[in-house]
């Protein structure tokens, strides 16, 4: 069964795809003004208005993450953190090398969610 996207439910669809095409450096699909969608190799990542989970009645709330990160994988952690150059307080985890050999920085999203930006080793 092939994974075919994670959708993150925000409030502020602009903001959130204005930050992802940031970092990914892809353009998003927008088929309509509530929905976009940024395709990346092995992966697309969806983001929509709360309004397209309306009738799920509140299952999906915006801005309310607290156990999925989404992991972009890089060539250079430090070089994609002087890139972005994120506000100090959306940094969660300064480049690190985690005990498994990979190299991370871990951000906040403009809702709060987490995004790793990892390097693999010796990659």
């Amino acid at each position: 069964m092939p994974l075919t996207s994670i959708r993150i439910v925000t409030e502020d669809v602009d903001r959130l795809v204005a930050f992802y095409e940031r970092v990914t450096g892809l353009v998003a699909t927008r088929p309509v003004p509530a929905f976009a969608q940024l395709t990346g190799p092995g992966a697309v990542l969806a983001v929509a208005h709360v309004e397209t989970v309306a009738r799920l009645g509140g299952v999906l709330l915006p801005a309310a993450n607290r156990s999925v990160v989404v992991e972009f994988e890089v060539a250079d952690v430090e070089a994609e953190l002087a890139r972005l150059d994120p506000d100090p307080g959306d940094v969660v985890l300064p480049p690190t090398t985690m005990p498994w050999g990979n190299r991370s920085v871990l951000l906040r999203d403009p809702d709060g969610n987490v995004v790793n930006l990892f390097s693999r080793p010796g990659a």
